[in-house]
């Protein structure tokens, strides 16, 4: 379980960092990205599925990662809110997105180094155990 959690950890990592190389070199793709979250119940309930795998890899990995108390607080706070998004309606989701989306475009490129410190992050404490 531990590798699968590792490679799930690992993988997001990867792909966060890559979201941060796409934001810089293409910039409308990135856009379109932020765009479609929560656009239909489809692409909801897929973040949030998406978000749970991550979320539970985190609790069950975070006793071999490094600060192994603070991703499990991570990885449960990522539990718990994604199970909560998929308790409410989708169009409450899609309502916050359209409110935050717009200012996450407009400071696109510095909003983009969150994902890459995270992806970072994520990255070190999975092999730095």
């Amino acid at each position: 379980m531990n590798l699968v959690a590792s490679v799930v950890i690992v993988a997001f990592g990867i792909f966060l960092i890559a979201f941060t190389g796409v934001t810089f070199a293409k910039p409308a793709l990135a856009e379109r990205f932020w765009r479609a979250f929560a656009s239909s119940p489809q692409t909801h309930y897929t973040e949030q599925v998406i978000r749970l795998l991550v979320g539970a890899a985190l609790v069950v990995l975070s006793s071999a990662m490094w600060q192994p108390g603070l991703f499990w607080l991570i990885g449960w706070g990522v539990v718990i809110s994604s199970t909560a998004l998929m308790c409410i309606p989708w169009q409450w989701h899609q309502r916050f997105a359209q409110r935050l989306v717009p200012t996450v475009v407009r400071h696109l490129r510095l909003c983009a180094l969150g994902p890459l410190a995270f992806g970072a992050l994520l990255i070190y404490a999975v092999l730095a155990r």
